[in-house]
């Protein structure tokens, strides 16, 4: 099977997608914009991309779009994530002045990089981070990156668990193109809806979906292509397989407008 992710070898994108495709032939994309296309296009089979994190929230350049994909969420599935400062053979911590990873992770470590006086570098991929920082062959420059990208490019791990938070987990989604099946074990969907504006809409929204057995465990507001309209994100629990979404959009809430559904899929824990 041909897997999809936006990233290089030995990113945390790869990584996921090694662990919940260890058979697959794994294609790595440049850009999210690269990644949809390709699974748009039939270039992969799955996607796997990253949609949300413990510390810095949500990926809103995945999440803006998966309302206008043509593919369905069927999978998710969590990698703990600990940044290692990789450097040249022979560099020092005391002199590195440049960090840098991909924006996500740099924010996933900011109270580090800004304690130690080290200066961001955004680029577009962790592992990309660490082939130019290989490439550069400067002592002063470090990659944050997975530990288990340092020996590919000969640099060394000058300093482990670079994170914020000891918690810090990233959740990725795996998309499958069309409308598949819902499958017996599938006991979480990720929609998106918009209320009317009027007092209580979303509180009604809410409570509708409550009523019909459904666990709200996320919610978040993302503006729409209409200026100051907004659609409200959700995941949620409910009893599983078709049954168990049917129970709760089938009639569809009438509190709710322009509603997708982005996918049905096993939860993890």
């Amino acid at each position: 099977m041909l897997i999809g992710y936006q990233g290089e070898r030995y990113s945390y994108s790869d990584r996921a997608s090694l662990e919940m495709f260890p058979g697959g032939d794994l294609i790595g994309y440049s850009s999210f914009v690269a990644a949809f296309s390709a699974l748009a296009a039939g270039n992969v089979e799955r996607l796997v991309l990253p949609i949300e994190n413990s510390t810095t929230g949500s990926v809103l350049p995945v999440l803006d779009r998966l309302v206008d994909a043509p593919a369905r969420i069927v999978a998710e599935h969590q990698v703990e994530v600990r940044h290692a400062l990789l450097g040249l053979p022979g560099a020092s911590l005391e002199g590195i002045k440049q960090v840098r990873s991909h924006p996500e992770a740099l924010a996933q470590a900011e109270a580090i990089i800004q304690a130690r006086g080290w200066q961001p570098i955004p680029t577009h991929d962790t592992a990309g981070a660490v082939r130019e920082t290989a490439e550069h062959q400067n002592p002063a420059e470090a990659a944050l990156a997975p530990p288990e990208a340092a020996r590919p490019h000969n640099l060394e791990v000058l300093m482990s668990d670079v994170v914020d938070r000891a918690h810090n987990t990233t959740r990725f989604v795996v998309l499958a193109s069309g409308e598949p099946p819902i499958a017996a074990d599938a006991n979480k969907s990720s929609m998106a809806f918009e209320t009317q504006h009027r007092p209580g809409a979303l509180a009604l929204a809410l409570t509708e979906l409550g009523l019909r057995g459904a666990n709200l465990t996320r919610i978040e507001s993302r503006p729409t292509d209409t200026p100051w309209r907004y659609r409200m994100f959700v995941d949620l629990i409910h009893r599983p397989g078709p049954d168990g979404f049917s129970e709760v959009f089938n009639p569809l809430p009438g509190s709710m407008s322009e509603l997708h559904h982005l996918g049905t899929y096993r939860a993890e824990v």
